[in-house]
């Protein structure tokens, strides 16, 4: 698999506190470039980062389409309120989100509130109104029965990807939860990893075991330095 088809599959990813506008340009000029599948950055930058890709010229180098906007609700703690997060998400779209990363709240799983996050989930999808949302479930903070169960939740509420992690929480993608997401996932739902991805190898084995997505920032980097 060359670097073109595995940077096709990235969500280049900006999400630190103290992002600043020159950052987010930075990467949008490097997603444009490099032709990721995205940019995920926080939501209050979603407007101006559309505005700016609406403006630029995103077909240079062949790689075609406009560049995607992706944002993120409920990062990274999960535990804001469903009413908050499907607020989050109707403002993101009206700034021009095209995909919705959301953190599930992660108490209810261990409570066993299934049924809730589920609804939860259902109500954001509801509020993206068409657009590509993915459910990030935490891996490093469940146990093996919960991933199985986060699997059928996320397929029962109509999600289009469950993902691994945020990167906030002390842990990113193993190869070991996208296998098991494969396993368990409904066929309809596709596979993002994030976390942690810092080579283009273990990109490609990410994707060989069914990613369909990648969270990072690290592949673009390399390629800057010329590595």
């Amino acid at each position: 698999m060359d670097r073109d088809e595995i940077l096709s599959k990235v969500d280049h990813t900006l999400l630190a506190q103290g992002a600043t506008w020159a950052q987010i340009k930075e990467i949008c000029d490097d997603g444009m470039k490099y032709g990721t599948a995205s940019v995920c950055i926080p939501p209050s930058y979603v407007k101006r980062a559309a505005e700016y890709l609406k403006n630029a010229d995103n077909g240079a180098g062949g790689k075609g389409g406009r560049l995607k906007v992706c944002t993120v609700i409920g990062f990274p703690n999960g535990y804001s309120t469903t009413a908050s997060k499907v607020a989050e998400t109707r403002d993101a779209v009206e700034n021009g989100a095209d995909e919705i990363d959301m953190v599930i709240n992660i108490g209810y799983v261990k409570d066993g509130l299934y049924d809730e996050v589920e609804k939860e989930i259902r109500e954001i999808k509801e509020a993206c109104a068409g657009r590509t949302l993915k459910v990030i479930i935490e891996t490093c903070l469940l146990d093996e029965d919960e991933k199985k169960k986060m699997c059928g939740v996320v397929t029962a509420a109509g999600a289009d990807y469950i993902k691994t992690s945020t990167g906030f929480a002390g842990g990113g993608a193993t190869f070991e939860d996208v296998k098991l997401f494969k396993e368990n996932v409904g066929k309809d739902v596709k596979i993002k990893a994030a976390g942690g991805i810092s080579s283009f190898e273990d990109a490609e084995r990410f994707i060989e075991l069914g990613a369909d997505r990648l969270g990072t920032s690290r592949l673009v980097k390399i390629l800057k330095a010329g590595k």
